[in-house]
C-alpha cells in the first residue's frame, strides 16, 4: 500500500471528516452490536470489528492506513466469518464493509482487482450461510449476501472518486508549492543579477582608475590623488547601493549612469557621443540605466573600444561601439539576464554585432510600462 506525504489541505480534508463522520461510525456501530449480540461474546466478537472500524478510520483520517490495514481487514474479515457461521447476523458486515473500502482504493496497483475480491469473499462468505440453517432462502440470499455485498461494493465505489480527489488537492498543494519555490529563485536570481550590476560595474571602474593612479602617481601627484578620492568615493557609494540592495530600496537613476558611463570610458581613453532626444522616465528609466551600465561593463572587459554612441530617447536607449573582434564574443549573461527583465516590463532587448560594431538597444512602447501597469 503506497502512503503519500499529505498536503496541509488534505490533512483539514481528513481532520473534518473525522470530526463529523467518526461520531456517525461509532454510534452506529454500537447500535448494530447491542442489536444483534445475544451473549456476552457475541458482544466482544462483533464489538472487535466495531473497534477494528475505528481504528482503520481514524488512521485513514490521519494518513495512517498502512500501519493497521492488514490486521484490521483480518479481524474484520474474521468477524463476518464469525458471523455468519456462528450467531447469524448479517449485521456483522459492519467493520468490513468499512475497513475494506478504506484500504482498497490506497493498494499501489492491482486495486480493481482488490475491490472485487472483496465484494465475492463477502458474498462467498454470505452464501455459506445456507450450510448453516434452513430457514428461507430467498431471506438468506438477501440478509447474507446480496445486501452485506451490495453494501460493500457500493461503499467501495465511493471511496475510489473519494481517492482521486485527495490526489487532486495533494496535487494541487505540491504545484503551490513548486510555485513558491520558483518564486524564491526567481528572487534570488534578481538578487544575484543586481549584485552583479553593482559590484561587477565597480570592480571594471576601480581597476581602471587605480591603473590610472599608477601611472600619474610619478608625473601628476595632485591628479593621482584624486583618481585615488575617486575610488574610496566609488567604493563607498558601492557599499551603499549594496546596503539598499539589501533591504529593496536601490533604485537606478538614469542621468546619473550615464554620466558616470561617460566618465569611465574617458577615463578609459574612449571618445563618447552622447545624444539625448528625451528623458526616459519611470520604471523605464530604470531598466534602460541598467542596460547602460551592464553594456558599459561589457564594452570594458571584453572590446577594445575607441569610441562608442550612446542616443536615448523617451522610451529607449541605443548604445554602438567599435572595437568588436572578428571572433565571437562571449556569451554576455548579464544582457540575457536583463533582455528576460526588459520583456517582463513590456519591453524588448536586442544585441547585434557586425562589421566591427557592436549594437546593444532597448525600448519600450510607448507610454512606458508604468503607464500600461496603471491602465
Amino acid at each position: 500500500m503506497s502512503e503519500i506525504p499529505e498536503a496541509p489541505a488534505q490533512g483539514q480534508l481528513r481532520r473534518l471528516n473525522l470530526i463529523t463522520l467518526l461520531p456517525v461510525v461509532a454510534v452506529g456501530g454500537l447500535y448494530l452490536v447491542a442489536l444483534d449480540a445475544e451473549s456476552w461474546s457475541d458482544a466482544v466478537v462483533l464489538g472487535l470489528g466495531v473497534v477494528a472500524a475505528l481504528v482503520s478510520f481514524v488512521s485513514w483520517a490521519k494518513g495512517t492506513l498502512a500501519r493497521v490495514a492488514v490486521p484490521c481487514l483480518v479481524i474484520t474479515a474474521g468477524v463476518w466469518l464469525f458471523g455468519v457461521l456462528g450467531t447469524g447476523s448479517g449485521k456483522a458486515i459492519f467493520g468490513l464493509s468499512i475497513v475494506g473500502p478504506l484500504v482498497v482504493p490506497r493498494l499501489g496497483r492491482h486495486r480493481g482487482a482488490a475491490a472485487i475480491a472483496l465484494v465475492a469473499y463477502v458474498a462467498l462468505v454470505g452464501a455459506a450461510r445456507f450450510l448453516m440453517t434452513d430457514d428461507d432462502p430467498r431471506r438468506v440470499l438477501i440478509t447474507y449476501v446480496i445486501v452485506p455485498a451490495g453494501v460493500t461494493a457500493i461503499v467501495t465505489g465511493l471511496m475510489f472518486p473519494n481517492k482521486r480527489f485527495y490526489d487532486v488537492v495533494h496535487d494541487l498543494e505540491e504545484s503551490r508549492r513548486h510555485e513558491a519555490e520558483l518564486a524564491v529563485v526567481r528572487e534570488r536570481m534578481r538578487f544575484a543579477s543586481d549584485l552583479h550590476d553593482i559590484q561587477g560595474h565597480t570592480l571594471h571602474v576601480v581597476k581602471l582608475k587605480a591603473a590610472l593612479a599608477q601611472k600619474l602617481v610619478h608625473r601628476d601627484p595632485g591628479r593621482a590623488e584624486q583618481e585615488l578620492h575617486e575610488i574610496h568615493s566609488l567604493v563607498s557609494d558601492t557599499i551603499t547601493q549594496t546596503k539598499e540592495l539589501v533591504y529593496a530600496q536601490r533604485r537606478l537613476n538614469l542621468p546619473a549612469e550615464l554620466e558616470n558611463a561617460k566618465n569611465l570610458f574617458e577615463a578609459a581613453g574612449i571618445t563618447v557621443h552622447i545624444r539625448r532626444d528625451a528623458d526616459a522616465d519611470g520604471r523605464a528609466g530604470e531598466l534602460l540605466g541598467q542596460v547602460l551600465r551592464e553594456t558599459t561593463t561589457n564594452i570594458l572587459r571584453h572590446a577594445e573600444a575607441g569610441e562608442v554612441r550612446i542616443t536615448l530617447s523617451e522610451s529607449g536607449i541605443t548604445i554602438v561601439n567599435d572595437g568588436v573582434p572578428d571572433k565571437p564574443l562571449p556569451e554576455l549573461s548579464g544582457l540575457a539576464v536583463l533582455e528576460q527583465r526588459v520583456a517582463d516590463n513590456g519591453g524588448k532587448l536586442t544585441v547585434d554585432q557586425k562589421n566591427g560594431y557592436f549594437v546593444t538597444a532597448a525600448d519600450f512602447p510607448s507610454p512606458g510600462p508604468e503607464t500600461q501597469e496603471a491602465r
